[in-house]
């Protein structure tokens, strides 16, 4: 008992002083000439400042890239994806002195590339289906597309048995399990991402914005306001600033969903267009991005004097988006906050001045990602008929015709070919 509870002190000791141990002082990246400008003010406002400047300036690099189109926006997901890996991964490497396990940084590499050669050839199946169907090496890759990966997987597997030395067992298999549990948080989302993108435009661009807008209202409202320290974890953040936030992203929801309704471009699918090989985003909108007549509650009627409301029904979604921002999403932030103490880092990396590494800055995104493609799946995408005519039209001619006779006797059955028949 005396040896069990020995241990068990030993342990509790050593995780108190691990918590009492306090995260190492931030190294100050701020460029010369903020720093110059800058130099009268207390650190606290400075702070202010060049997290603001930085702030702007990318958010004016969001404007440009949204500017130039869905296909530079892939690969700017794609190159965050690959950083936020690296950072993640050149944590692994500095926590568990990992720096000379045999084989092991190109391992982690090159299960980025197996992983990201999946999702993206999934992708590419899914939504360049006629010309990958046109393209015989295209076709015959989308074929055995799986079995590719899976055998690339198997590959990097054999060789990361084979890499296993006597003296590094236990090592080696940390960071096999942090290169596993990084693909899962950086790779998929970022996969989820894009299938948003393609979506519509408005899908992408309205989450992403409710978290930079509630980033940015939580800290000016517990910069300005905060007293009462909302967790742990984030010492830094307030209950002003988290319930300011909140009422600021809904306002931010309702307002940018209304702009952005009204133009084609961001409501339309984002679709491959075969006969110019370029992206082409023009359809007629749905009725989710038409102006609709609502019924104002009685309660609400007496106090603004309005009987109706005109909105698009996008806006109703877009609450439940700057609902989960403002909610749930801060808790990816809180993981990250977490995830740094627990390795006494202060940042993912020096990426970015006053806001630390790229994850930093998208570690409530990701989470956001998931949330909105589930949200589509679950309340918002239906059958695609382009979709399945193109599938459609790859069968065999005794397969068309049989969809095709199974077709005309079900809408005979419920009247409807015949009413189709008559107005012809």
């Amino acid at each position: 008992e005396s040896a069990v509870k020995l241990d068990g002190e030993t342990a509790s000791d050593s995780e108190s002083r691990a918590e009492a141990a306090a995260l190492p002082a931030a190294v100050d990246d701020t460029p010369e000439v903020l720093n110059r400008a800058l130099s009268n003010l207390s650190s606290r406002w400075k702070n202010w400042w060049v997290r603001g400047i930085l702030t702007l300036a990318m958010i004016a690099f969001f404007f440009i890239i949204i500017y130039l189109g869905p296909m530079v926006l892939m690969i700017i997901v794609m190159c965050v994806q690959i950083k936020c890996f690296h950072e993640i991964i050149t944590i692994g490497y500095n926590v568990y002195h990992s720096y000379d396990l045999p084989w092991f940084r190109t391992l982690s590499w090159y299960f980025l590339l197996c992983v990201n050669y999946f999702f993206y050839g999934e992708t590419v199946t899914d939504y360049f289906f006629t010309l990958v169907q046109r393209e015989e090496p295209l076709r015959i890759l989308s074929k055995y597309h799986r079995f590719i990966s899976f055998t690339l997987y198997l590959t990097g597997f054999c060789m990361f048995v084979l890499s296993l030395v006597k003296k590094h067992y236990r090592l080696q298999f940390y960071m096999f399990g942090w290169t596993h549990v990084t693909l899962l948080i950086v790779v998929t989302q970022s996969h989820l991402v894009i299938h948003n993108l393609f979506e519509g435009m408005i899908w992408f661009i309205v989450p992403i914005s409710c978290v930079i807008c509630n980033d940015i209202m939580a800290y000016m409202f517990g910069f300005f306001f905060g007293r009462t320290p909302l967790i742990k974890l984030s010492p830094k953040k307030t209950w002003e600033g988290f319930i300011g936030g909140f009422f600021a992203t809904v306002v931010f929801g309702l307002l940018l969903s209304y702009v952005m309704s009204g133009y084609r471009c961001f409501v339309c699918p984002v679709e491959y267009n075969n006969d110019t090989n370029s992206f082409t985003v023009d359809c007629e909108p749905s009725d989710l991005f038409r102006l609709q007549e609502y019924n104002i509650p009685e309660v609400i009627q007496s106090a603004i004097g309005w009987n109706t409301i005109r909105m698009y029904p996008f806006q109703i979604h877009s609450i439940a988006l700057s609902t989960f921002a403002s909610l749930i999403g801060p808790f990816g932030g809180f993981f990250a906050s977490g995830f740094k103490r627990a390795f006494k880092i202060k940042d993912f990396a020096n990426t970015i001045p006053g806001h630390g590494g790229i994850m930093d800055r998208f570690d409530c995104q990701y989470l956001m990602a998931t949330f909105v493609n589930v949200y589509i799946a679950s309340f918002i995408r239906g059958p695609n008929p382009s979709k399945l005519i193109q599938q459609f039209l790859t069968l065999r001619p005794d397969q068309q015709l049989h969809i095709f006779n199974t077709l005309k006797s079900h809408l005979a059955d419920k009247g409807m070919l015949t009413a189709v028949t008559e107005d012809e």
